[in-house]
């Protein structure tokens, strides 16, 4: 049975593993959000720090769940529909733990373009803070500009700060034996069913990733070995690696320049792009399952063009205490 509740305007469900240094932050935001009428259903996947204390302190702030998955059965996939399973309401906003929204209508302006029924997934605009590797930033604004866009009709999204309608997905749940980009995947079907998606740029996130060269690796081969089985006619060689390691890190370098920040950048400029895609390609090359072995690399490792932003909004911003 459709599990529905209409006195909810949207269920947000957030996957966390050891997050005890962002999840505050974000659950903050939440209790901070112009849109009261919600629930927050949290999937974690055997956080062993105080992740779950601190979750458990905005219990009395709004309706919030804690599901589990071992970590041997964890994939995104898998860990999105167990949540998206014990979610109630029609609209489904998912959010990594470690982003948190710049105003207070991030919920409602990542919604909003749900009027339109043939928008089956919305996704909005995620930067980096001031620790934020000077590449992780040009990234992100790469792939979400400032410009809204209400009909998108390509697959690219981001679950990290995403929104979809439960009806949609209740005909088709995430791919769980993906590694990764079961965003992608899912938006791939939606769009070939006739829906459209909406990236929307007043729905910004602050996403951390803080990653270390190892991480970074990790992070580009699951997605490529994911990208190479959603899309199996593409390709990714040795030309492709070299070409694009070698033209971005030479534009991150001139934007560096630029931005007066060369010397402090130099370095992470080159070993973040040559991970990003030297990653890709071993992910590319892949032949396999995804055993555990595969699984604690991916999800559980040691402890371990320049634009400016032009969207102006008369929104002020929520004050964290950092």
């Amino acid at each position: 049975m459709t599990k529905t509740n209409n006195e909810l305007t949207c269920s947000i469900v957030i996957r966390a593993y050891n997050e005890e240094q962002h999840i505050r932050q974000l659950l903050d935001g939440i209790s901070q959000q112009t849109i009261k009428k919600l629930e927050v259903i949290l999937v974690d996947s055997g956080s062993t720090d105080n992740t779950l204390h601190i979750v458990n302190e905005f219990k009395s702030t709004f309706p919030l769940y804690i599901v589990h998955i071992q970590p041997n059965e964890f994939t995104f996939g898998r860990s999105l529909n167990l949540g998206l399973s014990h979610a109630h309401g029609d609209l489904i906003v998912i959010a990594s733990a470690h982003v948190f929204p710049v105003y207070p209508d991030w919920l409602e302006s990542l919604l909003a373009p749900f009027a339109d029924q043939k928008i089956a997934l919305s996704y909005g605009k995620q930067r980096g803070n001031k620790t934020s590797l000077f590449s992780e930033q040009r990234v992100f604004e790469q792939w979400y500009p400032e410009k809204t866009i209400h009909r998108q009709e390509h697959p690219f999204c981001n679950n990290a700060n995403a929104a979809i309608r439960r009806n949609l997905w209740e005909s088709h749940h995430y791919d769980e034996t993906l590694s990764g980009l079961e965003d992608i995947a899912w938006a791939n079907w939606a769009i070939k069913e006739g829906f459209f998606l909406s990236y929307v740029a007043e729905a910004e996130v602050i996403h951390i990733h803080n990653e270390t060269p190892q991480a970074v690796y990790n992070r580009y081969r699951r997605e490529g070995m994911a990208f190479k089985h959603i899309f199996p006619n593409e390709h990714f060689g040795l030309w492709n690696l070299l070409r694009l390691f070698t033209t971005n890190a030479y534009h991150d370098i001139r934007h560096a320049i630029d931005d007066h920040t060369l010397t402090e950048s130099l370095s992470n400029i080159v070993w973040f792009r040559w991970m990003q895609f030297w990653g890709t390609y071993q992910g590319y090359r892949h032949t396999g399952p995804l055993t555990w072995h595969l699984k604690k690399t991916f999800y559980y490792p040691q402890s371990s063009l320049k634009t400016k932003n032009t969207l102006t909004r008369n929104v002020e911003p929520i004050r964290y205490n950092e």
